[in-house]
């Protein structure tokens, strides 16, 4: 009797125990299936349907496939994406890495090191379309830039390229993303032994040479972190280039936003899903680049 009494909570706590990971991930798997995988497949489903200038119609066409692929101008505009996604991480990447070495290795008190991320972090509190158009009077024809360079003699005249330009574009771009890159290439430098720098410099290593041999090998994963914040924030972005570039720039995200509000959703869906999968194939390269399960 003793024997039958003890054996069936057993039964039980091993059937729990089974299911107790499938009944902890059930919550976020709930999340991402309604806020993620349902929102992209049907997004998936209308960049099949056909439509017209004041309707869509439920349909299996590739025609807005066809008409993106076939379009030099869809062509075009991707690659001027792909163009300010490359020019803006390698911006970033450099203010980045500079600020967060600077901050992780030069400044040595902690409370240092918080006041100089707090006064990073406060235009943040603002918002990126009011961060965005401050830049305009200060680039300006008649504007605070142009007035300095010909006060003190550079110019004759106002530049004009530096508003209303890719230059203005990928400005801005920098100024929104480059705490994207800054955070995580700190946080991966300050897990950095510091006896491995003691022991590159006690073995004649230059400064160069810790920082190539030693301090950017172990800072990989923060780097494609921040790659991939900024990226995907520069392909998908919109605003940036409608008004920085005063119209006379397109991006992918700008594109989708103009269908959409000649209500060419199809379309838009369409641009939208090649657009994914070209973020997700620059993603798996970098992944394949650095591992960053192992790195982290």
């Amino acid at each position: 009797m003793s024997t039958a009494v003890i054996a069936v909570p057993k039964r039980r706590r091993f059937r729990l125990g089974a299911i107790a990971p499938y009944l902890q991930a059930m919550p976020l798997g709930l999340v991402l299936a309604v806020f993620l995988v349902i929102p992209i497949l049907t997004i998936v489903i209308v960049s099949f349907w056909d439509y017209d200038s004041v309707q869509i119609y439920p349909d299996f066409l590739f025609t807005n496939y066809i008409d993106l692929l076939t379009s030099q101008v869809t062509w075009k505009t991707y690659l001027n994406t792909i163009k300010y996604a490359v020019l803006v991480w390698l911006f970033t990447l450099v203010i980045g890495f500079t600020v967060a070495y600077f901050v992780a290795f030069h400044v040595k008190s902690a409370t240092a090191q918080m006041a100089l991320f707090l006064i990073c972090t406060i235009p943040f509190l603002t918002s990126n379309i009011i961060r965005m158009i401050s830049w305009i009077p200060f680039l300006g024809r008649n504007g605070i830039l142009n007035q300095a360079l010909q006060g003190i003699g550079v110019t004759d005249q106002p530049l004009e390229f530096l508003l209303f330009s890719d230059f203005s574009v990928i400005l801005t771009f920098v100024y929104l993303y480059a705490q994207f890159m800054v955070v995580p290439i700190f946080n991966s430098m300050m897990r950095i032994d510091r006896n491995l720098i003691e022991a590159a410099r006690d073995g004649g290593a230059s400064g160069f040479q810790t920082l190539v041999n030693v301090i950017i090998p172990l800072t990989k994963s923060g780097i494609l972190i921040g790659t991939i914040f900024v990226v995907t924030l520069v392909m998908g972005d919109f605003i940036t280039v409608r008004l920085m570039s005063g119209g006379q720039s397109a991006s992918v995200g700008l594109m989708i936003a103009n269908e959409i509000s000649l209500l060419q959703y199809p379309a838009a869906a369409a641009n939208a899903v090649v657009l994914l999968i070209i973020v997700l194939l620059m993603v798996a390269a970098m992944l394949r680049v650095v591992d960053i399960r192992k790195e982290l």
